[in-house]
């Protein structure tokens, strides 16, 4: 599903990635570990177009897509959760979630009804049941893993194909923690493939198909994520064991 080709990117002045090559198979779960500055979130920047690669291709069903404009790699089927959630603290949980229809609403110059939005938002609601009782309130107002379930929601609202998620567990409170790990199983289990960063490295990999080690801007290791749970390199260096 997505092919990424000798990709190098700039994070302002400092080549955060330096020729990564990585795949992910439709319905995967394929997760992103490595130190803070290792270059995975520069990583699904340049996925989602946000950062531009100086160098090399990815291609999403085979069609590149590392020149397009962020909004036209969202209408493609490609939805990224941001690190540190960066919601719409001053607009309302309904308001947070109907913005992330809009590129929906815009794709293709086609008018998407009412009605379609709707059915998103109820899907959504139905996820995370906390939204539907929350959604008159500001998003600033909500708690952090709150915060968190509508930033999923957000991105869920375009409907895509490809997840996109930047340390979804960042300072979350255990009972979010699992919540949002169980909705991460529970989205692959329904069809939808994720690339995944996550400090919590253990819980990733059990959770993943595949797994890439990424130092210092490049990959050093990949596998199968029971795998890379087991090698003693890795529990060493990301596990703590």
């Amino acid at each position: 599903m997505l092919l990424l080709q000798g990709i190098h990117t700039f994070y302002g002045h400092i080549e955060a990635v330096k020729g990564i090559d990585l795949k992910i198979n439709k319905g995967e779960i394929v997760c992103l570990i490595g130190s803070n500055g290792a270059g995975k979130s520069t990583t699904l920047m340049t996925i989602s177009g946000i950062l531009k690669p100086v160098k090399g291709r990815i291609l999403f069903d085979g069609e590149e897509i590392h020149r397009l404009l962020p909004h036209k790699i969202v209408a493609k089927g490609i939805s990224q959760v941001p690190e540190g959630r960066r919601i719409f603290p001053k607009l309302t949980v309904r308001e947070n979630l109907e913005m992330g229809a809009y590129s929906t609403v815009t794709r293709n110059a086609l008018r998407v009804t009412g009605h379609e939005i709707t059915t998103q938002l109820e899907y959504v609601f139905a996820l995370f049941p906390v939204l539907r009782e929350r959604q008159k309130q500001m998003g600033g107002t909500l708690s952090g893993g709150e915060q968190q379930m509508l930033a999923i929601g957000r991105a869920l609202m375009s409907k895509p194909r490809l997840l996109l998620l930047d340390e979804p567990s960042l300072g979350l409170a255990p009972i979010f923690v699992g919540k949002i790990f169980k909705t991460i199983k529970e989205l692959n289990a329904e069809g939808l493939t994720i690339l995944l960063v996550e400090q919590n490295a253990k819980a990733a990999l059990k959770l993943a198909n595949r797994g890439y080690v990424i130092e210092s801007g490049r990959v050093t290791r990949e596998g199968g994520g029971r795998e890379l749970l087991n090698d003693p390199d890795i529990k060493k260096a990301y596990l703590g064991e």
